[in-house]
This record gives structure tokens, C-alpha cells and sequence, in this order.
């Protein structure tokens, strides 16, 4: 039976994240530099966002450059922002044809000016479609995030616009990159590595984690379908008992 078909569609997560794993080891199984996996990853991308956007997510985020990526040998970070740039004028059509709207989240001004010029513009482009939302985390660190949040709070407090006892989640939420976006429902990441890496601390705190071996540049559409069925699986209680959960559905 088709996998899409399985979907239910009345308990779709609103906004799944993705770490994007294993480009690395993928070229090096194949005899390739490094490279070439994050070449080879685009395609994985592509089909992850059309199956996002078929399925009804309302808020699909990829974490694509983390702050701690800078570290990698300068020839693949350059290739890194290359692609960036060629996968964005490429992917315009995609974008358009799904009504996808795309962001970014992150230190976006360190990223370089070609880089940052062609996001601009893509973003632009597709500031009035409403479908989905296509976050791309870039030069992304959810450390920094929550640093710049609190100097941001603390600013206010120390200019009178806010009390200490004011603050709750949603001011926090409200200095957050992801401030139009919904909580995050679901982070799945490639490669069968099990650690979060810095991505979205905050955002997951009640998520629903999902890990999978296979290798990013091999992550397809029925890649995708299966883990949104172990998704659908799930009974999210948010600190509640079964119980609880069960007579709420009565």
C-alpha cells in the first residue's frame, strides 16, 4: 500500500524540523570528497519539502549551516555557500509552484554578500505565498538565539518597556528567530546520530524526536511518509497521563 496513502491527514504535525545528517559519510561510502554529499543532498531536500508541502505541514524548518560549521575546512564550507546560492535560484519554480513562502533564521549578516543577496531575494519572491513556510536555519546556533533573547529582554527591563515579572514563555517566545512560527511538533534527523546539535533548544521542548540511519543524501519521499506514520503513532501527552489524554477525547 502506497505509504501517503497510510497518512492520516487529520493528525498532520504543523511544524516539522529536520537535521540534515550524513552528506559526509554518504561521499566517503561512495569514494567521493565530502563535497559531493552536500551536492548529492540537495535532492533530498527538494523531495522532503514537496512531500511537506503535499501533506498539509504548515511549517517545515531545515538546519542547514550551524554556527559550529565554520570550523569545517574552509574549501568545504565555500562549496557549502555555493550551493546554498545555486539551489536557491534553482529551486525558485519549486517554490512557486508549491506556494511555498521561504525564511532564514540565524546570524544571516555572516553569511557572504552573494549569499545573502540571493536569500533576500528568493525571500521576496515568495513573501506572499501561504501554503508553508520553508525555514532554512543558516549560520544557526539555538545557544546564540537564546543569548540574543536575553540581552534583548534585559534591554527593555533596563529601559522601563518591561517588568521582570512579566516575563513568561511567550516574551521569550516573542525574541526568538522563530516568533511567527508554530511550536515545534516533530525533529527528525538522518544519519543515526542521536543528538539534537544545537538546533531549536527551546522550540522542541515537547516535540516528538524520531532518528533514522539513512544517510541524508539517500532521504527520499517514502523516507519522509514513514517517519510521519511513526509520528502518527505517538501519544503526546505534554506532561499529562494516558489517562488524562483519553478522557479529553471524549
Amino acid at each position: 500500500m502506497d505509504l501517503a496513502l497510510q497518512i492520516d491527514k487529520d493528525f498532520i504535525p504543523k511544524h516539522v524540523a529536520v537535521i540534515m545528517d550524513g552528506n559526509g559519510r554518504w561521499a566517503r561510502k561512495q569514494g567521493l570528497k565530502r563535497v559531493m554529499g552536500h551536492k548529492k543532498g540537495v535532492d533530498a531536500v527538494r523531495e522532503t519539502v514537496e512531500s511537506a508541502a503535499e501533506m498539509g505541514i504548515q511549517a517545515l524548518t531545515l538546519y542547514a549551516f550551524s554556527t559550529e560549521n565554520w570550523k569545517r575546512p574552509k574549501i568545504e564550507v565555500d562549496t557549502l555557500m555555493s550551493i546554498l546560492v545555486r539551489s536557491l535560484k534553482k529551486e525558485i519554480k519549486t517554490l512557486q509552484k508549491n506556494n511555498i513562502k521561504l525564511q532564514a533564521i540565524g546570524n544571516l549578516e555572516k553569511l557572504p554578500p552573494l549569499a545573502q543577496s540571493q536569500l533576500r531575494e528568493v525571500m521576496k519572491m515568495t513573501a506572499d505565498n501561504d501554503h508553508m513556510i520553508l525555514t532554512l536555519a543558516l549560520n544557526y546556533g539555538a545557544k546564540e538565539e537564546l543569548i540574543n533573547a536575553v540581552k534583548s529582554i534585559s534591554k527593555k527591563i533596563v529601559n522601563n518597556e518591561l517588568k521582570i515579572e512579566e516575563i513568561d514563555e511567550k516574551i521569550i517566545n516573542s525574541h526568538l528567530y522563530t516568533v511567527t512560527l508554530p511550536v515545534v511538533d516533530f525533529l527528525i534527523r538522518t544519519s543515526g546520530e542521536m543528538r539534537i546539535s544545537n538546533f531549536l533548544l527551546w522550540q522542541i521542548a515537547y516535540a516528538e524526536l524520531y532518528f533514522t540511519d539513512i544517510l541524508w543524501p539517500d532521504f527520499r519521499k517514502k523516507d519522509f511518509y514513514e517517519a510521519i506514520l511513526n509520528y502518527q503513532r505517538r501519544e503526546r501527552r505534554f506532561g499529562k497521563t494516558s489517562e488524562q489524554i483519553e478522557n479529553s477525547h471524549k
